[in-house]
Protein backbone atom coordinates (compact mmCIF):
# COMPACT_ATOMS: atom_id res chain seq x y z
CA UNK A 1 0.00 0.00 0.00
CA UNK A 2 1.32 3.59 -1.12
CA UNK A 3 1.83 5.77 1.72
CA UNK A 4 0.87 9.84 1.44
CA UNK A 5 1.86 13.20 3.28
CA UNK A 6 -0.83 15.88 3.78
CA UNK A 7 -1.07 19.10 5.61
CA UNK A 8 -4.02 19.67 7.14
CA UNK A 9 -4.46 23.26 8.67
CA UNK A 10 -7.38 23.72 11.28
CA UNK A 11 -8.56 27.08 12.65
CA UNK A 12 -8.36 27.91 16.00
CA UNK A 13 -10.74 29.44 18.34
CA UNK A 14 -7.63 32.75 18.65
CA UNK A 15 -8.16 33.12 14.91
CA UNK A 16 -4.67 31.57 13.91
CA UNK A 17 -4.61 28.45 11.59
CA UNK A 18 -2.41 25.62 13.10
CA UNK A 19 -0.96 23.11 10.20
CA UNK A 20 -0.53 19.18 10.78
CA UNK A 21 1.64 17.05 8.59
CA UNK A 22 -0.84 13.72 8.71
CA UNK A 23 0.82 10.17 6.83
CA UNK A 24 -1.84 7.53 5.35
CA UNK A 25 -2.61 6.06 2.55
CA UNK A 26 -2.77 8.00 -0.50
CA UNK A 27 -6.56 6.90 -0.92
CA UNK A 28 -7.29 7.85 3.12
CA UNK A 29 -11.07 9.96 3.18
CA UNK A 30 -10.41 13.20 4.01
CA UNK A 31 -12.30 13.34 6.91
CA UNK A 32 -9.95 10.86 8.29
CA UNK A 33 -6.76 12.79 7.86
CA UNK A 34 -8.71 16.04 9.28
CA UNK A 35 -9.92 13.76 12.57
CA UNK A 36 -6.38 12.52 13.00
CA UNK A 37 -5.08 16.24 12.77
CA UNK A 38 -7.74 17.41 15.52
CA UNK A 39 -7.51 14.81 17.40
CA UNK A 40 -2.99 15.37 17.28
CA UNK A 41 -4.37 19.54 18.21
CA UNK A 42 -6.49 18.42 20.56
CA UNK A 43 -4.10 16.88 22.74
CA UNK A 44 -1.56 19.26 22.70
CA UNK A 45 -1.66 22.40 24.69
CA UNK A 46 -2.69 25.28 22.32
CA UNK A 47 -5.81 26.87 22.26
CA UNK A 48 -8.57 24.73 20.65
CA UNK A 49 -9.60 24.05 17.25
CA UNK A 50 -12.59 24.07 15.17
CA UNK A 51 -13.57 21.02 14.76
CA UNK A 52 -15.63 22.19 11.42
CA UNK A 53 -14.14 19.47 8.94
CA UNK A 54 -15.48 22.39 6.03
CA UNK A 55 -12.84 24.88 7.73
CA UNK A 56 -10.22 23.15 7.53
CA UNK A 57 -7.76 22.19 4.34
CA UNK A 58 -6.27 19.33 3.35
CA UNK A 59 -3.50 19.47 0.83
CA UNK A 60 -0.89 16.27 -0.48
CA UNK A 61 2.29 17.26 -0.30
CA UNK A 62 5.05 15.26 -1.38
Amino acid sequence: MERGCWLVTLPGVDGRQYVYRVYGPVDALPADLFWEAWHCHDESAFPRAWDVFDASQIRRIN
